[in-house]
């Protein structure tokens, strides 16, 4: 089994920052990618950013120059989204994704889902 836990939601007025954090735990070999999705009330879950297994980041027009990617230098089973200059707009709640290869499963790597978290961009 695999867990994908996120952290680091809430309320944040326009223009201010927020960091997302996620850790992922269990039956893991390695993780292929991870990435960030949002979904907004009404609206289909779109990917935010993406983290691949070399580094190689991939973001979300709406967000370019805002949001950072980054994976955990010491342990890569963890991903951060830091969130610049936040609008009214970027309110969703945001998910955490990951295809990870297990133990469990060697030769099919499999995509996995954290439990979402908050985040509200409001005066």
């Amino acid at each position: 089994q695999v867990q994908l836990v996120e952290s680091g939601g809430g309320l944040v007025q326009p223009g201010g920052s927020l960091r997302l954090s996620c850790a992922a735990s269990g039956d893991i070999i390695n993780i292929n990618s991870m990435a960030w999705y949002r979904q907004a009330p009404g609206k289909q879950r779109e990917l935010v950013a993406l983290l691949g297994l070399r580094g190689e980041t991939t973001y979300s027009d709406s967000v370019k120059g805002r949001f950072t990617i980054a994976g955990d230098a010491a342990n890569n089973t963890a991903v951060y989204l830091q969130m610049n200059t936040l609008k009214p707009e970027d309110t969703a709640v945001y998910y955490c994704n990951a295809i990870i290869q297990t133990w469990s499963a060697p030769r099919h790597p499999s995509e996995y889902w954290g439990q979402g978290t908050q985040v509200t961009v409001s005066s």
